[in-house]
């Protein structure tokens, strides 16, 4: 593939060597490093100048660090001289702070909330990326605090593969997601596998703590499957899980896009009565998957690859909303 460079940030090595050996291409040559006073530098081993470039850097971990690297790394190559910086972002970083929202936070004032997911998107453009290419952005609006192009990949079509061919009961089976957000995901699903769904109502009393949850739907005797976007500290996730345990159901598994798995996640899975909690590769989880042996991953590179071959070659991205390319 003539005048393509694709790079890779410090927060996932791993995705971007499997995006560029699906593309046939070596990765860009790239050096990060910190000062001793922890400020990022970044140097770009090769000329970019005319190319069409790619940064590979998912939201996760040290997220902070890692966007700021991503910034510069999309800076150092528009001032190169590159012709169009795509940055490729897996998990999109801050996409839960994306309203002022009453029901988030009640000690805090809602006019006083900040939209970090705005204040992101116009980092991104200053920075000089041309374009991004992202997956199950937590609201798709987010689409909308941006004045570039936005590229927002479903993991549903690798989901669906998933569920066919390792829930050998999955024609009995009912979706359910575990908050009215993620409804829509959910009878998409559902519909595609001609299955019921359900729904879990909740209130928050605080972020990341669950107050209460009133199941919707019967799930008595069927195989639950959760579908969510991503799974922080998994209360949500485990506490609905009990509920639908109570409800009848025979087996359940969880489908998460982002696990992202922090503070007390791993054991409250490890203590929760999932047959199998599955997650994608958009965020590393080697690690994860050492701790917990009842997550397994789905590898989505190839979603990525193929959106990045498309774009770059001025193709439509659509066919990769309903399509796992093989």
């Amino acid at each position: 593939m003539p005048n393509i460079k694709v790079f890779s940030g410090s927060s996932h090595v791993d995705l971007a060597q499997r995006i560029v050996d699906r593309l046939g291409i070596d990765l860009g040559k790239v050096v990060t490093k910190k000062f001793s006073n922890l400020e990022t530098c970044v140097e770009i081993g090769e000329s970019v100048r005319g190319e069409d470039v790619y940064i590979v850097q998912s939201g996760s971990g040290e997220i902070n660090d890692n966007l700021m690297e991503l910034l510069i790394m999309i800076n150092a190559c528009k001032i190169a001289s590159a012709s169009r910086v795509t940055a490729v972002i897996p998990c999109f970083p801050y996409a839960r702070q994306d309203k002022k929202d009453k029901d988030y936070v009640p000690e805090i004032y809602t006019s006083r909330a900040p939209i970090s997911a705005k204040l992101v998107a116009n980092m991104l453009s200053v920075a000089g990326a041309d374009h991004i290419i992202t997956m199950d952005l937590h609201a798709s609006q987010i689409q909308g605090f941006f004045d570039i192009p936005v590229d927002n990949l479903y993991a549903e079509p690798a989901v669906l593969k998933w569920i066919k061919e390792n829930i050998s009961e999955w024609r009995n089976s009912i979706i359910v997601s575990p908050d009215a957000g993620g409804a829509k995901r959910v009878t998409s699903i559902a519909d595609r596998l001609n299955v019921e769904f359900a729904l879990i109502h909740k209130e928050r009393k605080k972020a990341n703590e669950v107050a209460s949850m009133v199941l919707v739907g019967d799930v008595k005797d069927r195989v639950a499957i959760l579908v969510d976007d991503m799974a922080d500290t998994c209360g949500t996730t485990c506490h609905a899980a009990e509920k639908l345990m109570e409800a009848g159901a025979t087996k359940i598994y969880a489908i998460l896009t982002h696990g992202i798995f922090s503070g007390p996640a791993i054991s409250r899975i490890n203590n929760a009565c999932f047959e199998a909690v599955v997650v994608t590769n958009t965020i590393p989880q080697d690690g994860h998957m050492k701790d917990c042996p009842k997550i397994q991953c789905i590898d989505v590179s190839m979603m990525f690859a193929e959106a990045v071959r498309r774009t770059h070659n001025g193709e439509s991205v659509s066919y990769l909303f309903s399509n796992v390319p093989y």
